[in-house]
């Protein structure tokens, strides 16, 4: 039934209409999915702003990104893979932190986007939540691919000189991490606001959608009146988890119950098995220019009695930090991916302010104190310490075959993405516009 609706939509678009009286049209349909010739120009732009060009003709090979992203999300649906909300949630305010330093203050990032903070964040939502589950159905479906150290070796003996990869320099660095204290006074108008929007549902004076609308900073949930679909135990906040999962009662709100992102209230809408789905109202409590910088300067302080050999980087890291990911490893950062993890990274792997303090430093130097935003979306003021930096250079078999196992091993990757998209495209319904037919594209299969 959608394929039918969907052909007669493209008919109406691309018949005998001229260009001149078209404001928008369908280009290609992707099994139950329109692709808008807008949707072109949107990425076209994004692409255009981050600086990013195209190998092919971007008219056939955006349109064709945009296809291939479509086969990935239908996939995951029938997969059921999942991506939490404090996922993107993270996501979100990662981008956007880096979007204010590109730009130099919120102010001014809200007034070249004509949007407040909050709009922003809610715009980025949709896209940054199908990006992680792209992401992760690819890691799904190339799970099981492995290379043997032979296989790594006789790929590099066939190679050329001159194609041998270049490895780039790689860090190991060290932080020292405080969370700036939030006042008790900021923490208990956080509550009081939370108990009042209890009241108010409670006494029928607003529903619990409508108050999440307004109020909730849980930039993925807010314009859905705070819902979160059906979601496992697994993929929530510890303690959010353990509140939502005892709820029985739908006219009932739960407690205030505090997460690693602030301060929430929840209501049950119904269970399902292991999954439940509730509505939340999240707050954030705001953290004053006066505990950021009684943070920082207590930090100086650390640095300065490290430097004076007071104590050890690495004990200061042990019993001062906060940061719960580097405490336990003597403040060593632990880049970890779908290959395992390990001490290294190369500097864009690390977070902006991170990679923009070390560029500079001298091994076995300490930062100054900085602010960052954490992965969890929180203000931490941070020190670093550069532990071991190898310069880049051409690759080796005997110094670096980890990196060449990985090169190799994202070949056969992209290799069996590759056979998917283009079985996944035999099995799926596809009508393109004429003028893309003579499209040089990157999988066969687009044209019937």
């Amino acid at each position: 039934m959608h394929n039918k609706f969907l052909i007669v939509l493209f008919s109406l678009f691309v018949g005998n209409i001229t260009a001149q009286n078209v404001i928008d049209e369908v280009i290609w349909v992707v099994g139950d999915e329109a692709i808008l010739k807008s949707d072109v120009e949107v990425m076209r732009m994004q692409a255009a702003m981050e600086g990013i060009r195209w190998e092919r003709n971007p008219d056939c090979a955006i349109p064709e990104q945009i296809a291939v992203q479509k086969l990935f999300l239908h996939q995951a649906a029938i997969d059921s893979i999942e991506v939490s909300e404090s996922e993107v949630s993270s996501q979100i305010e990662t981008r956007l932190e880096y979007m204010i330093s590109q730009i130099g203050s919120r102010e001014k990032l809200e007034e070249y986007r004509k949007q407040s903070i909050s709009e922003i964040r809610a715009s980025m939502h949709d896209e940054l939540r199908d990006q992680l589950m792209i992401q992760r159905m690819k890691e799904h479906l190339a799970k099981n691919v492995t290379v043997t150290p032979a296989e790594v070796r006789r790929y590099f003996k066939d190679l050329p000189q001159d194609s041998i990869p270049f490895v780039p320099t790689e860090v190991e660095v060290q932080i020292i991490a405080q969370t700036p204290r939030i006042a008790p006074e900021e923490i208990n108008r956080i509550k009081d606001e939370l108990h009042n929007f209890t009241d108010r549902v409670t006494k029928g004076e607003a529903t619990f959608q409508t108050l999440a609308r307004l109020y909730s900073q849980d930039p993925g949930t807010a314009r859905n009146g705070g819902e979160l679909d059906y979601t496992g135990r697994g993929m929530l906040d510890p303690a959010f988890a353990s509140v939502a999962f005892n709820l029985t009662d739908p006219k009932k709100i739960s407690k205030i119950v505090e997460s690693e992102f602030g301060y929430h209230i929840i209501q049950l809408i119904d269970k399902r098995g292991d999954k439940v789905k509730v509505r939340h109202i999240l707050l954030k409590p705001e953290v004053s220019d006066s505990a950021v910088n009684a943070s920082l300067a207590r930090l100086d302080s650390v640095a300065m009695e490290i430097r004076e050999g007071k104590f050890t980087f690495e004990e200061g890291a042990t019993y001062i930090s906060d940061d719960k990911d580097t405490r336990n490893n003597r403040g060593l950062m632990a880049n970890r991916s779908e290959r395992g993890q390990t001490s290294k990274f190369q500097l864009q792997d690390l977070p902006a302010e991170i990679a923009k303090v070390v560029d500079t430093l001298a091994v076995g130097h300490i930062s100054s104190p900085f602010t960052m935003i954490n992965e969890r979306g929180k203000t931490v003021c941070v020190i670093a310490k550069l532990k071991s930096r190898t310069e880049g250079h051409k690759a080796m078999i005997t110094e670096d075959f980890q990196v060449m196992k990985d090169m190799v091993l994202q070949k056969r990757r992209e290799e069996t993405l590759h056979k998917w998209v283009v079985n996944k495209i035999k099995n799926t319904y596809v009508r393109i516009k004429d003028e893309y037919r003579d499209c040089d594209f990157e999988y066969e299969g687009w044209v019937r």
